[in-house]
């Protein structure tokens, strides 16, 4: 007579024959993937922060992971348009881009701040011994914007200059995309730009803090004019087509990351994070109004 425990143990025997022989299916037509960062600072600042990352990503997975610091970040969601980047770490604006122009890519995990929170803002800085204190100030200067695609260096800044009824094409000298949030500080710094937009968490967790852990900037030498309202913040996604176990153990790579390999996971943030939290693009809505927000602005410019 078979009893109760024999069932379960050939149940649980099936139940990993199955996982295992999933877990080789989609290693078998995924030996290796590819991560890809958006340019939030230089290519080897990207290269330095993630490497450890991707290695315990590797690790976890069993399949050898590729880091690509992409130019800009249009080229995160062109090369996930085009099937050739498996994850991606997006801005809330460039993921939402994505979408929006058909790219089949989901996102699945945000990082947690120090504080709990899960979003961030977009600030204009000035020079801290300029004369300016306010946006207002800088008629006929010159305005350092991110990317096209950066949500607190380009979309969240328009749409706050928008609320002030400020056109910036006509309203500063010149608009310049500096292409990454330290090219941004760095020009505000050699005074190529009179103000210029950039991410802020916290005090001790921004853009400027970062740089100036490396000695590229010190903090004091800018002064903050204006703060935007919160931004979700930024998401990881893959490509929606993933066998669902790749999907899955990904997901569990990167949830687990803090406890199983702290060191990289610090790496990241400069250990200001504190975890990651399970999202879907829904949360991503109101960055996606943000978006098409803009595209109307340069609509009417156009008109």
């Amino acid at each position: 007579m078979i009893n109760r425990r024999i069932i379960l143990a050939g149940a649980a025997a099936l139940a990993l024959s199955t996982s295992v022989a999933s877990a080789q299916d989609w290693k078998g037509k995924y030996p290796e993937i590819t991560f890809a960062v958006v340019p939030a600072e230089n290519a080897s600042g990207v290269t330095e922060r993630y490497t450890p990352f991707v290695s315990y990503l590797s690790k976890e997975l069993g399949i050898k992971v590729n880091l690509r610091v992409a130019n800009d970040y249009a080229a995160v969601i062109e090369g996930q348009r085009a099937g050739n980047i498996q994850i991606g770490y997006y801005g809330p604006a460039s993921f939402s881009r994505a979408r929006l122009t058909g790219v089949k890519t989901d996102a699945f995990v945000i990082d947690v701040n120090s504080d709990g929170s899960k979003g961030y803002y977009s600030v204009f800085y000035v020079l801290a011994k300029s004369p300016y204190q306010k946006i207002e100030d800088l008629k006929g200067k010159n305005l350092g914007l991110v990317d096209p695609n950066s949500t607190s260096g380009n979309n969240m800044p328009r749409f706050v200059l928008n609320k002030l009824n400020i056109v910036p094409e006509s309203f500063f000298a010149n608009v310049t995309y500096t292409g990454s949030h330290e090219n941004a500080i760095l020009a505000l710094q050699q005074k190529t730009v009179d103000v210029a937009a950039n991410w802020w968490n916290s005090e001790d967790d921004s853009n400027l803090s970062r740089m100036e852990h490396k000695n590229l900037a010190k903090r004091s030498d800018f002064r903050t004019i204006y703060k935007s309202d919160l931004i979700p913040n930024s998401p990881y996604a893959y490509l929606a087509d993933l066998p669902p176990d790749l999907k899955a153990a990904i997901r569990k790579a990167i949830m687990e990351s803090p406890t199983n390999d702290k060191a990289a996971f610090d790496k990241l943030s400069d250990g200001k994070d504190k975890g990651f939290k399970e999202v879907d693009h829904a949360f991503f809505q109101p960055v996606v109004e943000l978006v098409l927000f803009v595209d109307s602005l340069r609509k009417q410019k156009r008109t």
